[in-house]
């Protein structure tokens, strides 16, 4: 199973955890984790070209850990309001679609929203 926990620092969406296999298939057939995988580079992708936002992630293939957090989602840490909204609002985005997909896959995902402070350097 893939859990996923995005974080919330006052409401705003700043950043994810995954982690495990989905199971839902053999490796190269696995639908449900090839979605997984493309959105959450979608999102990287987005906030660092799109945005012009860093975004600090560590992608462990071994084990299938992903953890991403994007400051610039936070006001305390960007003082564009536009780039805070449109990075939290994509983390956001995120979480709705996984939500989605957990309503068919509900034995392959588990998705949950966490309240946390951004733990990295101003």
């Amino acid at each position: 199973m893939t859990k996923v926990v995005f974080f919330k620092s006052n409401g705003v969406f700043w950043g994810f955890e995954e982690q495990g296999h989905s199971g839902f298939a053999s490796s190269g057939n696995d639908i449900l984790c090839s979605a997984i995988s493309a959105m959450t580079m979608l999102v990287i992708n987005s906030i660092e070209v799109a945005y012009a936002s860093e975004v600090d992630y560590d992608i462990d293939e071994e084990t299938t850990n992903v953890r991403v957090a994007a400051r610039g989602a936070l006001p305390n840490y960007e003082n564009d309001e536009k780039k805070n909204f449109a990075i939290s609002g994509l983390i956001m985005g995120y979480y709705y679609q996984l939500n989605d997909l957990v309503e068919e896959y509900y034995d392959y995902l588990e998705v949950d929203v966490i309240e946390k402070e951004y733990e990295g350097n101003k």
